[in-house]
């Protein structure tokens, strides 16, 4: 884990100055922030799309981006400051344990990030803590249809193009149903592409917290 860890924070920080793409999706062109939510943006990067939602939250809103890399944090907290948006904080932070409290985030994209991390299930639960009821979620991500070989785990181009960690299909929609999740849909989804010995696939997938009703009624 420590060694997969350390070679995301090293690959990442690298790429913090450089034009590469490392998202697999619009997340948030999907989630469509509104004027006063909350939203979190996991894996944050460069900061891009959580500085964009921020200005869509506007001044009664507020984004948080959470990130592993030191790079990618100087980078998205030197952007935000010379852009002049305030309504932004950046945590270097590991996904599994979120420095956010329960039922108070109405909005969480992600793009191509869950799949680094070995315990994908302890993310998702997180997912599930930080989201109001009714609050939704839009991640896109890349999953594999075979078991992705040990030998790219750790492998500096495997992860950089996000798919050394992946998961297979039918493994990260069961997650997330452990997660608590129940009503979640995929909106877009790849066809099966080559990556080293095997074929995985991008996808896009949104889905709500379940509002709890009221049981005195």
């Amino acid at each position: 884990m420590k060694n997969n860890i350390d070679t995301i924070n090293i690959r990442y920080s690298e790429l913090a100055e450089t034009d590469c793409c490392l998202s697999c999706g619009g997340a948030a062109d999907r989630g469509k922030a509104q004027p006063g939510e909350v939203c979190v943006d996991l894996g944050s990067g460069r900061g891009t799309d959580a500085i964009r939602m921020a200005q869509e939250v506007g001044n009664s809103g507020f984004v948080y981006g959470i990130d592993l890399s030191d790079g990618m944090i100087a980078k998205a907290e030197k952007t935000a400051k010379k852009l002049g948006v305030s309504n932004v904080k950046f945590f270097q932070h590991e996904l599994e344990t979120l420095p956010i409290k329960n039922n108070f985030v109405d909005l969480i994209i992600s793009n191509c990030v869950l799949n680094h991390v070995d315990n994908k299930l302890k993310v998702w639960a997180e997912i599930h803590r930080i989201l109001k009821n009714g609050g939704r979620f839009v991640i896109s991500d890349i999953y594999s249809e075979q078991t992705v070989p040990e030998e790219y785990k750790n492998d500096p181009e495997a992860v950089a193009e996000c798919w050394a960690g992946a998961s297979t299909k039918q493994d990260y929609l069961d997650t997330i149903k452990l997660a608590g999740f129940d009503n979640f849909e995929i909106l877009e989804e790849s066809k099966p592409y080559e990556k080293g010995k095997i074929k995985v696939s991008s996808f896009t997938i949104t889905g709500k917290k379940a509002t709890q009703k009221c049981s005195c009624c």
